[in-house]
């Protein structure tokens, strides 16, 4: 290690108190974090790219320093769904550090990566008063059955009014609209359900049927129109 000349001129003046660094919560535990093996987490964190095209949501589960799970939910850009499915065998088996040096392949996932580094490190994980953490897998406990990302998809112009094309109950088939043209309701289908249906030897339109259902005063409606088309 080399010393600047007037470094090497300087007396010594010896270290007081040195408590070390501050303890943060983790999995149920305070921990004094000096090297990377001890950190552990779960947490989620959101990523954009430059252009602030689209967006990633990151979820990762580190035990010991590994990430051992890692969720990768993406929206807004064609291209970023490949970068995901190569980032997503990127991530696995690597330190947090490595992770957060490694090319995610694109840029919403990397900053949603560098994101959930300052989480992780500074104990600000959802699992953080969680005694032992959660399991490996837990993740795919946000996107429930038929394991499908949570997406919100609405379209709306001054002149023709709102569409609501998909939420979370899943894709939205028909919107429900009462005698003044207001939308009171809507008719849904849970493609994860209806693919699992389908897959298991199911006729496709009784998959569909099963997978269709409806909220708000969807039967009071006075119209019904197809928010793709009409």
């Amino acid at each position: 290690m080399e010393y600047s000349h007037e470094v090497q001129h300087m007396c010594v003046v010896k270290q007081g108190p040195n408590h070390g660094s501050a303890p943060i919560p983790e999995e149920g535990r305070w921990v004094k974090a000096k090297e990377v093996k001890d950190i552990s987490g779960l947490t989620h964190g959101v990523g954009w790219c430059a252009p602030q095209q689209g967006a990633c949501k990151l979820t990762l589960n580190v035990k010991e320093g590994i990430i051992q799970e890692s969720l990768i939910e993406t929206i807004g850009c064609s291209g970023m769904t490949h970068s995901a499915a190569m980032a997503a065998e990127a991530l696995v088996g690597k330190t947090i550090l490595e992770a957060l040096n490694t090319d995610l392949v694109c840029d919403a996932i990397n900053v949603a990566m560098r994101e959930l580094f300052l989480q992780i490190v500074y104990g600000r994980t959802q699992s953080a008063f969680s005694e032992g953490g959660l399991p490996i897998g837990a993740g795919l406990e946000d996107l429930g059955k038929g394991l499908r990302s949570q997406v919100g998809t609405m379209f709306s112009t001054l002149d023709k009014g709102v569409r609501y094309l998909e939420m979370a109950e899943g894709y939205i088939n028909r919107v429900a609209l009462d005698k003044e043209g207001e939308v009171i309701g809507y008719e849904f289908i849970h493609l994860g359900k209806m693919m699992d249906a389908v897959k298991k030897g199911t006729d496709a339109n009784e998959a569909l049927k099963k997978a269709t259902g409806t909220y708000g005063r969807f039967a009071e409606a006075a119209k019904y129109i197809d928010p793709r088309h009409e």
